[in-house]
This record gives structure tokens, C-alpha cells and sequence, in this order.
């Protein structure tokens, strides 16, 4: 990898978010007595700065709310930062919220190519892959059914085997196993697995260790927004299990 330009680099990133409580004056007045934060900003990310090389698997972990999804979508270039600079270099698929992207009013067939266009391949792409993607998404019966007839483990099944027959250089992959059944779910893990040892770089998030040892060199821990490990990928686990157990 030396000599090569990393393909992400995260400097200095932070992110808020405004949460919108309908909150009575009453509410409001109680609160303040009580000396509760009247605050509705939430700071999600804060001062991240990070990189990711060329062909690096690199998992981010951390307990629910610590802004994994967050940086996941900044990458993605879904959001973006507040301060700081998010760079990347070479085309993105986001295995973000899987199926998110499907029209429900569309078929399979129809989302296939709407889906596929959104991820940044020509019609003639698209079609010479098609058969690929509809035998690796097991979903040819319900192939020409409205998507909002589909069942949590369809949707998923479609988003997922359209992002993986794209061609980016970097993949971005939040939770995807946690819809499907087992045999699937392999299958998704060999694919990402062909992804990776084709030189693909891979920015991934579980919450399973399991699969960021299996998958990943290094580990990202966050905490309540912030950095707290960047390392190994067994030893970042090892890290966020102590943390877990520090705080019971």
C-alpha cells in the first residue's frame, strides 16, 4: 500500500444533531427546577480524525448511539460534517440501511435498475449483470411483485445483492446481517469476503465480533462520539468488551 493515497481520510469531524421534543412550557419550567439540561442538541461525532488505506477492512465498533452510523454516512457522503473534512477517494457502495433505496411502488425487476442506476451503473451494466443479481437475491418468483408486497428479508436480500454487483472500490456495510436467514447470510459473508480479497477497501459496521474478527484487519472504537481505539481488529474488540464490563 505504500506510495498509494489513502481511500478515506476523516480530519477533525464533528456532527450534531437538533432533536425536536414537543416540550410544554410546564415541561420546560419543571425540567429547569430539576436542573435537567435544557438543551435538544446532541453532539454525535466529535473531533474524529481517522484514516482508511487502499484494500484495508476496517470495522467500527461501539455500543448503540456512540455515531458508528453516523461516520458510516458522512463517508457515504449522505451527511456531512459540521466542522472538520471527510475525503475519499474512489466510488462508493453503501450497504447503508439495506433495501432503503428500493421504490416500494416498483417491482423487483423495475428496483433492480432504479437501484443499481442510484448506485452508479449504466443501463447496459445493469442488464449484463441482471440474471447475476436476481440468482444471487434467491427473490425470481416475486421478481415482477411491487416491492411493498416484499418481507423485511426480500428487501434486504435485493438492496444487498445489487450493491455487491457493482464495481467500487470501497464498500460501506452497516448491520446487513442482521435480516435473513443463515444460509444467506453465509452466502452475503463469502461475497464480502471475494470483495475484500480482490483489493476492495471495506469500512464495516456490527455488532457482531465474530464477524469484524473474521472480516477486518483493524477496528475503529468509538465512544459517545469520540475515538477511544484504533488498532488491531481482535484487540479493538477486546478493548470495547472491557469497556462494556468497566461500566456495569
Amino acid at each position: 500500500m505504500a506510495g498509494r493515497a489513502p481511500a478515506v481520510v476523516i480530519d477533525g469531524v464533528s456532527k450534531g444533531f437538533t432533536l425536536r421534543h414537543n416540550r410544554s412550557l410546564k415541561g420546560l419550567a419543571v425540567s429547569a427546577v430539576r436542573g435537567k439540561d435544557l438543551s435538544n442538541n446532541f453532539l454525535a461525532l466529535d473531533d474524529i480524525s481517522a484514516r482508511v488505506e487502499q484494500g484495508e477492512t476496517v470495522g467500527l465498533l461501539g455500543l448503540n448511539g456512540s455515531g458508528k452510523s453516523t461516520l458510516l454516512k458522512l463517508i457515504s457522503g449522505v451527511l456531512r460534517p459540521d466542522t472538520g473534512s471527510v475525503r475519499v477517494r474512489g466510488s462508493i457502495a453503501g450497504l447503508i440501511e439495506v433495501g432503503a433505496g428500493l421504490h416500494p411502488e416498483l417491482t423487483g425487476r423495475e428496483n433492480i435498475f432504479l437501484n443499481g442506476a442510484i448506485l452508479g451503473m449504466g443501463e447496459s451494466e445493469i442488464s449484463r449483470r441482471f440474471d447475476e443479481i436476481v440468482e444471487f437475491s434467491e427473490i425470481e418468483k416475486f421478481l415482477d411483485t411491487e416491492v411493498k408486497f416484499y418481507s423485511s428479508g426480500m428487501h434486504m436480500r435485493l438492496g444487498f445483492s445489487v450493491a455487491v454487483h457493482t464495481d467500487p472500490e470501497i464498500f460501506l456495510i452497516d448491520e446487513i446481517f442482521a435480516v435473513g436467514d443463515r444460509p444467506f447470510k453465509k452466502k452475503c459473508m463469502r461475497r464480502i469476503r471475494e470483495l475484500r480479497d480482490s483489493g476492495r477497501t471495506l469500512v464495516v459496521v456490527s455488532h457482531n465480533a465474530r464477524t469484524i474478527t473474521r472480516l477486518c484487519s483493524r477496528g475503529l472504537v468509538l465512544h459517545e462520539g469520540r475515538l477511544v481505539y484504533d488498532g488491531p481488529a481482535r484487540t479493538a474488540v477486546k478493548y470495547l468488551d472491557d469497556s462494556e464490563e468497566s461500566e456495569e
